[in-house]
């Protein structure tokens, strides 16, 4: 099996409960996703950072720009997939859930999200605790999605084989 069905569409707007919506991230969407990550970046790299080596404490706008962009193909490829979390209104990016394909064994994805530091312990964190996994079981084509941070932690995704 190849990491998508030929014919699968991915979703391009996901309403949360309570507010705010899911989208597929584009380099547009720069002047908001980087003061959401530079604004969280001591949380995000205890969380990112041994796995991805993310972010970067020098990250620049361009070199988040340019992260963006590969994004933005690598959805319109189908090759992974980054949603970003807004507001209603589109004007303020509060986090990120990443779908991507498998590098460890066990699972035909593995998913990740984020929300920036003053959405931790919110309302909006618990509806996206709530609605990523519910939503990729409806939505997505995965048999043994992963999700790491949540069922699994880093370390232990860390240690596990890499996909031959």
């Amino acid at each position: 099996m190849t990491w998508l069905p030929s014919d699968f569409v991915h979703p391009v707007h996901v309403a949360l409960p309570g507010g705010g919506h899911l989208r597929p991230i584009s380099g547009a969407d720069t002047e908001l996703d980087y003061p959401a990550v530079m604004g969280s970046r001591e949380r995000l790299w205890a969380i990112y950072g041994e796995a991805w080596g993310w972010p970067p404490a020098t990250m620049t706008f361009e070199q988040d720009l340019k992260d963006l962009v590969r994004h933005e193909n690598e959805i319109a490829a189908h090759e992974s997939f980054n949603y970003a979390v807004f507001d209603d209104a589109g004007t303020a990016l509060l986090g990120c859930v990443y779908i991507d394909p498998p590098e460890k064994a066990g699972a035909d994805a593995e998913i990740s999200w984020w929300v920036v530091d003053d959405q931790v312990g919110t309302d909006l964190e618990r509806a996206l605790d709530a609605l990523v996994p519910q939503w990729i079981a409806e939505a997505w084509p995965f048999e043994r999605p992963r999700y790491v941070g949540r069922d699994l932690s880093w370390r232990d995704w860390l240690a596990l084989p890499d996909l031959a």
